[in-house]
């Protein structure tokens, strides 16, 4: 049971940070947008890339950090990373989202995200293969907490966490003590309003779009730190983040780092009672039963 609980909150902190950005989007942008997940792909992609490359370029880089597989050599990679996928959410936005923005509804922004996912997954596929990768070959062994109940904890899974939280916690401080965070909290809740104060709409989006793609670059390290890359992770996680982003109630940045949490619990309690195969099935159950019971999310506001 405890074990249980750990992998949820594990993975719980991962959907979290996925979670972030896509509600961030749907709330100033008033959109869902699908192709967020391959946000994770790119990501942990780029930091595979700058990984081998600071390896080659300066090998003491390739010096693992303690008793983690994470080297030097990635933890720069990461940052790199989140930069690069920052600045391709807003690319993506300018070349697509922002056009049909002007011209056309939600309803096509959606199905445009669709088609800019379907792209993103099979540019990295056509460029890394379909082949699954990983960050590093050193077998990372799970560590014996407690023999009853039992608890196991790889090294990995350690620093996933204290990673996770502090990216959270850095997020917070951005929206809640600085200029920019008041300003993008005031889009959110009222664009009209916001502008008439002076507050730039442009620079607002691409906020939001450095936003959202940086929490996804690290979500993406993360998993892969913790599992294999592929070029369908985000596929894979896409049904999960959406879930997180409802149940914790669309626009709220604090209900989609509770509602990560929640989907990552039940998927990791679900397993106690049900065949491994169902797995992929929890978050779409718990859409169903947020919709069901609560429509507008833990933090939701009715619209």
């Amino acid at each position: 049971m405890i074990q249980a609980l750990f992998d949820g909150i594990l993975v719980g902190s991962v959907l979290s940070l996925g979670a972030i950005g896509l509600t961030l989007v749907m709330h100033i942008l008033r959109f869902a947008n699908f192709s967020h997940a391959e946000l994770l792909s790119v990501g942990a992609y780029c930091a595979l890339t700058f990984d081998a490359i600071l390896s080659a370029v300066a090998p003491p880089l390739q010096t693992l950090i303690g008793p983690f597989s994470m080297s030097f050599a990635l933890a720069l990679a990461t940052i790199v990373s989140v930069g690069i996928t920052g600045l391709t959410a807003v690319l993506v936005d300018r070349l697509v989202f922002k056009r049909l923005r002007a011209t056309a509804g939600p309803l096509t922004l959606v199905f445009a995200s669709f088609g800019v996912a379907l792209i993103m997954r099979n540019v990295i596929a056509l460029v890394f293969g379909l082949h699954s990768q990983r960050y590093s070959d050193d077998i990372s062994f799970a560590v014996m907490i407690s023999a009853d109940p039992l608890l196991l904890i790889k090294p990995d899974q350690v620093i996933i966490l204290c990673i996770a939280v502090v990216a959270m916690a850095a997020l917070h401080l951005l929206l809640n003590r600085t200029t920019l965070g008041f300003a993008l909290r005031a889009v959110a809740e009222n664009p009209t309003l916001a502008q008439v104060n002076g507050i730039s709409m442009p620079s607002m989006v691409r906020l939001t779009w450095m936003i959202g793609g940086g929490l996804a670059a690290v979500a993406g390290v993360l998993y892969g730190l913790d599992n294999q890359l592929s070029p369908v992770m985000g596929r894979d996680l896409v049904l999960s983040l959406f879930a997180a982003a409802i149940v914790g109630g669309l626009g709220s940045v604090s209900g989609a780092v509770l509602g990560g949490f929640i989907v990552g619990l039940a998927s990791s309690f679900a397993i106690l009672l049900l065949p491994a195969g169902y797995k992929p099935a929890i978050p779409f159950l718990v859409i169903l039963a947020t919709l069901y019971l609560r429509p507008n999310g833990l933090f939701g506001e009715a619209r």
